[in-house]
Parts: C-alpha cells; structure tokens; sequence
C-alpha cells in the first residue's frame, strides 16, 4: 500500500508546473471565462455541492461551450446517481474526499493531457477551416468530389459535364477534347 500523501505534497508537486485560481463561485468563473481566450490551458477541479450554481450544473453549461476544459470532480457529498451522471458528462475523474493526493495528481494530469489534445485538435480543425475558405469554387468542386472517393477521370468527366464539355475516351485512355464540339 502507498503511503497517503498530504495537500502540501500535491501543491509542492503542481506549483512550479501550473497557475491555480479559485473562484467563489461557479457564476464568477463564467463571467471571467467569457473574457478569456478559449485557447488557454488548464482543467478544472469541481465540487458537486458550490454556493449557488452546483458543480454538475456548470458542468452541463460548459458542455457545449468551446471554452470547456476537462473537469475532475473532488466532493465528500457523492452518491452512485451524481457520479454516474458527472462521467457520462464527460468528467474525467470523481475523486471523494478525503483526497489521496496521487490520485488527484494523477487525475488532474490527465485531464491536463486530454485539455491539450483537445486544443490541438481545435487548432488543427481551425486550420483547415482557413484553408477551405481560400479554395476557388471549381477547387471546391473538386475537393467534394475527392472526398466523395472518385477517381481523377470521374471528376473531370462529371465536372466537364457540369460546364458543356464533351470529352471522348478513347482506347488508350488518354483524355482529349474535341475543339470543334466545345
């Protein structure tokens, strides 16, 4: 058995590594995180039982917020129903009081790995985004048609088709146009 680790433990362990921050309540967090940037890093640590708003209540109105990050549950007030409705939520752990501190170490770098796989799959999502809106609308045309998985000859064929021009195959293969029918 390992031995029980001490809050100071995991603050000695956490304090070079990351900035903590305590809110009053779960409405004071939402005030100052619509003045962030969703882009910063970080988890939170929630209790169930929070002066007004409960810790699942902001829990469900993080869900659908692009400014969420990975939530870890700490409360001494759980039962089965709160902690089966937190995960399905999408909480990474729910940890009771009183806390092991390697777990909570544990838990919260988890939740630190997930948040930053979660900001590079935005980035990368963004990227492409950007990238889309700088394609002409025939490069459109033709990216729909690749993804749709059609050959380069079905996409030339079906696009020609779509502006009046006939192509032949012929035997060979080889793609030519017949001016006089253009």
């Amino acid at each position: 058995m390992t031995p029980r680790r001490s809050a100071a433990d995991f603050r000695a362990y956490w304090a070079p590594r990351v900035t903590r921050r305590a809110f009053e309540s779960a409405e004071r967090f939402l005030e100052v995180l619509e003045a962030q940037s969703c882009e910063s890093a970080g988890c939170l640590l929630l209790d169930i039982c929070m002066p007004g708003m409960s810790g699942l209540d902001l829990q469900r109105a993080l869900a659908d917020s692009a400014r969420s990050h990975p939530i870890v549950f700490l409360t001494g007030y759980a039962d089965i129903q709160k902690v089966v409705h937190a995960m399905k939520a999408g909480a990474v752990d729910f940890l009771t009081k009183p806390i092991d501190s390697a777990r909570l170490i544990a838990a919260v770098d988890k939740a630190l790995r997930l948040d930053a796989a979660e900001r590079d799959e935005r980035q990368l999502r963004n990227l492409i985004r950007k990238r889309l809106a700088t394609l002409t609308f025939r490069e459109r045309q033709v990216m729909e048609q690749v993804t749709r998985g059609k050959l380069n000859k079905q996409i030339a064929v079906q696009l020609a088709a779509r502006v009046g021009i006939a192509y032949e195959i012929p035997s060979t293969e080889a793609w030519t146009l017949d001016a006089q029918q253009a």
